[in-house]
């Protein structure tokens, strides 16, 4: 039966809501297995053997939010608040393209002082600087006025978890000032504008269920993301879940290889948090089906301070650097990482890639 209903969702590229509950309720390892090779073959048939890198520059840890599983969220008065400047920012982007990186992430809450105008003329700086390079924004909820602005910048992808598309769930998560009916409102006009978009939940979150992850598999399925991130759900003891229990390893990863069956396309991550909960989290992602990567070009000096989830890697400086300044002592740590990820996706079977890497589905427009 479960056989039955991959061959299905191979050919198909959806379930019926009942189907998948059906599937996540009945994993176990022999499942597991034919759906990975299924999603490996489907990723190669687009991409290769080739991984996306992205540089990550966590720009401000200020939120209006207070999301309840969030902590940088408003409430948490035990956060170190900073905000790096836009010269800051253009000095993490121009490492990071001596580095080979070739689009930039720029991620942070939603920070009044980090208002449209500015992020506008920030993405104005880096395509100016770059224009080689494609600029990524995840920035939270905004207008569509204010969205079309940054695209008609210069910013070419965006990213926004839909958290969870069940309403009663969401509310649950999120307090009145949010709601879910504006995030998908967010969501669409992002793909209408041109965007290349992004979707995403945590696995795991409280209060979630198998019902929960078909109406998120069904919403995606409808939303057809270029860009969709996925992660298991980590508690940050400063919030109100502080002592809930950490999603799921396995199921993060039995979801990655449905969503790469589902959107064979699609640009996947092996997330942070993937990394954070096992140390060969990134290694498991890519063989479950996922195909990019986002190092942290965030300076070392603030980058704890972005403390969205407990123990999150930061991929800091290794050793051999102790006696350089700190700038140089900086740069040498981020390409050692770099290098070290090479050198790991080398062993699992794949290769690190320089270039944008664009959604497939965007270059045959």
């Amino acid at each position: 039966m479960q056989e039955i209903l991959l061959e299905k969702l191979e050919r198909e590229k959806v379930l019926s809501r009942s189907e998948f509950i059906t599937l996540l309720g009945s994993r176990d390892k022999a499942l597991s297995g034919e759906l990975f090779g299924r999603a490996g073959r489907l990723r190669e048939r687009y991409y290769g053997k080739d991984v996306y890198i992205r540089g990550l520059i966590e720009f401000t840890n200020f939120c209006k939010n207070d999301c309840y599983y969030c902590g940088i969220r408003a409430s948490n008065g035990k956060v170190r608040r900073y905000r790096l400047t836009p010269e800051e920012i253009l000095g993490c982007c121009r490492k990071g393209y001596d580095l080979g990186y070739r689009t930039f992430v720029l991620q942070g809450g939603e920070d009044m002082g980090y208002g449209p105008d500015e992020i506008a003329a920030l993405v104005e700086s880096v395509k100016k600087a770059h224009p080689d390079c494609a600029v990524t924004l995840s920035v939270g909820e905004h207008p569509r006025e204010v969205y079309q602005r940054w695209f008609d910048a210069g910013a070419e992808r965006y990213l926004l978890r839909h958290e969870t598309a069940d309403e009663a769930h969401y509310r649950s998560l999120h307090p009145s000032s949010c709601s879910p009916e504006n995030r998908r409102r967010c969501l669409f006009d992002l793909k209408d504008i041109g965007y290349q978009t992004g979707c995403g939940f945590m696995v795991g979150s409280p209060g979630q269920t198998f019902e929960h992850l078909a109406e998120d598999l069904l919403f995606i399925h409808k939303l057809q993301p270029e860009m969709v991130g996925i992660g298991p759900f980590i508690p940050q003891r400063d919030t109100p879940f502080g002592d809930r229990r950490a999603g799921s390893l396995e199921l993060t990863l039995f979801l990655l290889g449905v969503i790469r069956v589902m959107l064979p396309d699609v640009l996947l991550p092996a997330t942070t948090a993937l990394r954070t909960i096992h140390p060969r989290g990134l290694e498991m992602g890519m063989l479950a089906g996922a195909n990019v990567c986002m190092p942290n070009l965030t300076p070392e000096r603030v980058r704890r301070q972005y403390a969205l989830y407990d123990g999150k890697e930061c991929g800091e400086s290794g050793t051999g650097t102790e006696n350089m300044a700190p700038e140089e002592d900086e740069e040498a740590g981020q390409r050692e990482a770099l290098n070290d990820l090479r050198r790991r996706m080398e062993a699992a079977g794949y290769q690190v890639t320089a270039g944008r890497g664009d959604c497939r589905r965007m270059l045959m427009r």
